[in-house]
């Protein structure tokens, strides 16, 4: 069974805009002694939360940092409209 991993410490802080600021410190895949520090600032919006900044930091077992790559995308991409399969055809045309 694999277990989901767990931060090694969160503290959350709730902005005046009503959004969160997290800050996590998660333990190193590969080395146990480093760490992964991520920054959130997550947003409610429809009735579930998105994040909508992330910062992430890779500290080694001796102390040095570099800033990770993201990973995902922090917003969905805008929804493109999809034309009626009859809009633009003869068929659609009354007249």
């Amino acid at each position: 069974m694999i277990s989901k991993s767990q931060p090694k410490a969160r503290f959350s802080n709730r902005l005046a805009s009503g959004d969160f600021l997290t800050l996590a410190v998660w333990p190193g895949r590969k080395d146990p002694k480093a760490e992964v520090l991520t920054i959130q600032i997550r947003h409610s919006s429809g009735g579930s939360w998105e994040t909508i900044g992330r910062l992430a930091v890779y500290r080694t077992a001796d102390g040095a940092y570099s800033l990770l790559p993201e990973r995902l995308p922090l917003k969905k991409p805008p929804e493109v409209e999809v034309p009626d399969e009859n809009e633009g055809s003869e068929d659609a045309l009354e007249t």
